[in-house]
């Protein structure tokens, strides 16, 4: 293989650290109004929205550099119905027979069950794969590496965007989601990662009364 081209690091904005800090301070209260959503509009979201955000999420880092993510964003009414139902099978599945207890009462105040209308509701479904090894075009296979944590942060980075963008999100995880590849028609070497809805909230849409921990909760300074 050969050695990757470098250039001069020319796109880098350094801040001063008076702007640094007000710049850290308005993203986080920005994020901090992320919220999950699951009572969406129908209304419809602009194509060209989703592709700038899915463009956003494909600028991040990962193994290699082979960028192991496909995102297949999902419109079309019918295609959303049959990922609800399949989706809502899973999930009767597992709230009746696989979630050990202490799972169901770590949810329950959260009010989740194996309804999931917003499958159908909200405008855009977005179906994250997570490519295992890619195909090249004599047929022959190479390995991704780190698959597992460049999707995720990739799909972190989606999540970002959509709310920068002023739309919100709910992260899905059926399981098992092998549906995806066949609704999807996605090769083998493609796994399901995650379901994001996305759209608009509804008029009348809720959240629960969370709270997030606190920095010393989460981070330690050494």
């Amino acid at each position: 293989m050969s050695k990757a081209r470098m250039v001069p690091l020319s796109d880098h904005q350094e801040l001063t650290p008076e702007e640094m800090s007000e710049a850290a301070q308005a993203f986080l209260d920005h994020m901090r109004r992320r919220r999950t959503v699951r009572d969406f509009s129908d209304r419809p979201v602009p194509r060209a929205i989703i592709e700038r955000c899915l463009l956003a999420a494909g600028t991040a880092p990962n193994g290699a550099n082979r960028q192991p993510w496909r995102f297949v964003a999902v419109s079309d009414p019918e295609i959303k119905r049959k990922i609800r139902v399949d989706a809502e099978k899973e999930e009767r599945a597992f709230y009746r027979h696989k979630a050990p207890p202490e799972w169901i009462e770590a949810l329950e105040h959260l009010g989740t069950d194996e309804h999931k209308p917003f499958l159908e509701t909200a405008p855009c479904l977005i179906a994250i794969f997570a490519q295992r090894y890619e195909v090249l075009p004599d047929g022959s296979h190479a390995k991704n590496y780190y698959v597992v944590e460049s999707v995720g942060i990739a799909a972190g980075i989606l999540i970002t965007a959509l709310h920068h963008a002023g739309l919100v999100s709910l992260t899905h995880t059926p399981s098992p989601m092998n549906f995806l590849n066949t609704l999807l028609d996605r090769p083998a070497n493609e796994r399901p990662f995650l379901l994001l809805v996305v759209g608009y909230p509804s008029e009348d849409a809720t959240v629960p009364a969370i709270t997030k921990k606190s920095l010393d909760a989460i981070a330690t300074f050494i």
